[in-house]
C-alpha cells in the first residue's frame, strides 16, 4: 500500500469517526441532558420531559411532529398563575391539563388543535403551578379528570 493509500484510508476512518461523535452530539446529548421524570395522571403513566425555565416553556412542543402515547410535556413553573398555552406555531393536536400546587388536576382543555395561522391561547379558569401537555384523546382514554392528582417527582429548586 502506498502512503498516499494509507493516508487517503486514515481520512475516511477520521471522517467516519467525526460524523459519529457530531451525530452524537446533535441528536442524542439533548436528549440525554433534557430532564424527565415519570408521571402518573388518571390510569396513565407517562414519561415526561420537564421544562424548568422560560425558554423550554415556552417552545413547548412546538416543531414536534408527534407525541408517543407514553410521553407528556410537565411545565414547572415558579409560582401559581394563570399560566396560558399558545397553540401558534405548534404542529400536533394535544390534551393539555393544568395542576395547582398539590398536584391536583384544576382544568382540563381536550385536543387543542394546532394554528399556525393565529394565536390561540388557552387559559385555565384558576391559578396553577404545573401544566401537563398529553396526546390528544389521553384525558378520555387514560380516565383524567377535575380533582384527580398526579404523582412525579421534581427538583423544586431548579424551577426557573
Amino acid at each position: 500500500m502506498h502512503k498516499s493509500e494509507k493516508l487517503g484510508t486514515k481520512l475516511i476512518i477520521f471522517g467516519v469517526l467525526f460524523a459519529i461523535i457530531a451525530a452524537f452530539i446533535i441528536f442524542v446529548l439533548p436528549i440525554m441532558l433534557t430532564p424527565s421524570t415519570d408521571l402518573q395522571l388518571g390510569d396513565g403513566l407517562f414519561r415526561a420531559k420537564i421544562a424548568q425555565n422560560s425558554d423550554s416553556r415556552e417552545k413547548g412542543l412546538i416543531g414536534e411532529s408527534g407525541l408517543a402515547s407514553d410521553r407528556a410535556l410537565l411545565m414547572a413553573y415558579p409560582t401559581e398563575s394563570e399560566w396560558g398555552i399558545s397553540m401558534k406555531d405548534m404542529t400536533i393536536p394535544i390534551d393539555i391539563v393544568w395542576l395547582d400546587v398539590d398536584k391536583k388536576v384544576i382544568f382540563i382543555v381536550k385536543n387543542a388543535s394546532p394554528d399556525s395561522s393565529k394565536s390561540v391561547t388557552h387559559y385555565p379558569k384558576s391559578s396553577a403551578k404545573y401544566v401537563v401537555e398529553l396526546p390528544a384523546g389521553t384525558v378520555d382514554s387514560k380516565a383524567i379528570k377535575i380533582g384527580g392528582v398526579a404523582k412525579f417527582q421534581l427538583n423544586i429548586q431548579d424551577i426557573k
